[in-house]
């Protein structure tokens, strides 16, 4: 959690050097989801994910440096430079990539899972994704699909309230809650405290021993919430859309600070310990913001290469 709220406030802080120049969405405040969910997953359980894809791809254990340089659009970043925040991956951890559309992640999750049953890989394919994803045609299709075929698919929803500037309430009928809309359809269904990073834990190891024991596919929804705006390294909490009062209810809940009280207070690690490893990752994460800026962009030439239509 911590890697993932450091390198990202770097992020943010340096994106007004003008030296990153794609989009960004951060998912500051969200941590606790995408660590907890992948203390749960093995090396060759695949993952898919989407533009707020940062937390997802360190947590599955990307390369941190390389993560970095792709922003920085160098040659030597995850992608070659070419895709940028939203089209992160790292096939050394079955990081299989990221999307920028909404949705359009969801049937190559589906695929890797369909691959996964034909082939015998006995591995689990993690498809994330945000609430507004359910309001597309491509989302049920997906659980459909999964669920009809019995397939190793971890759904895991991230539900941060806002699409953008729009809120739940324009864009879903009232009190719809998302894991009783897909349970209906007939797939095993979670939801918990997306802040809190026990309660993440404990119930993405159900879903995964339910997934495995019964070969058939398992969705969680975590209530979340995003710090920052939507794209971008700024707060927004000015131009309307949400409460200064909303933001600040939810500040309370940050799911790192919680968790080191819950550490603390139970003696499970003394904060001189805790603090070590804070300073070990914000080490690590300059290395990294210092070997984008060191390495070369890509050549002209590679412009048209791997590029197709």
């Amino acid at each position: 959690m911590v890697l993932i709220r450091v390198v990202e406030e770097m992020i943010a802080n340096k994106y007004r050097e003008n030296k990153m120049r794609c989009p960004t969405h951060l998912c500051t405040g969200q941590e606790a989801i995408s660590s907890a969910v992948s203390a749960n997953l093995k090396i060759q359980d695949t993952v898919v994910s989407t533009h707020r894809s940062h937390g997802h791809y360190l947590g599955k254990g990307g390369n941190v440096d390389k993560m970095i340089a792709e922003i920085y659009g160098k040659s030597s970043g995850c992608s070659k430079g070419y895709g940028g925040s939203m089209h992160l991956i790292d096939l050394n951890v079955n990081f299989m990539g990221s999307t920028a559309i909404v949705g359009n992640s969801m049937p190559i999750g589906i695929g890797l899972g369909l691959s996964s049953k034909l082939e015998n890989y006995n591995n689990i394919s993690c498809v994330y994704f945000g609430e507004g994803c359910t309001e597309e045609g491509i989302f049920h299709e997906s659980v459909n699909f999964a669920i009809t075929k019995k397939l190793p698919v971890l759904f895991v929803c991230e539900n941060n309230l806002y699409s953008v500037y729009s809120g739940l309430n324009v864009r879903q009928p009232k009190n719809r809650k998302i894991h009783k809309m897909v349970e209906g359809m007939g797939i095993k269904s979670f939801n918990g405290d997306g802040n809190n990073v026990i309660d993440v834990y404990k119930l993405t190891n159900k879903a995964v021993k339910y997934i495995k024991q019964n070969n058939k596919p398992a969705f969680l929804e975590f209530k979340t919430y995003r710090w920052r705006e939507h794209c971008g390294p700024n707060y927004d909490n000015d131009i309307g859309y949400r409460t200064e009062k909303e933001y600040l209810d939810w500040k309370k809940k940050d799911p790192i600070k919680n968790y080191i009280k819950f550490l603390t207070n139970k003696n499970i690690f003394k904060l001189e310990y805790l603090k070590r490893i804070d300073k070990s990752i914000i080490s690590k994460s300059i290395k990294a913001f210092n070997f984008a800026e060191k390495s070369k962009f890509p050549s002209k030439n590679d412009a048209t290469k791997n590029v197709y239509a």
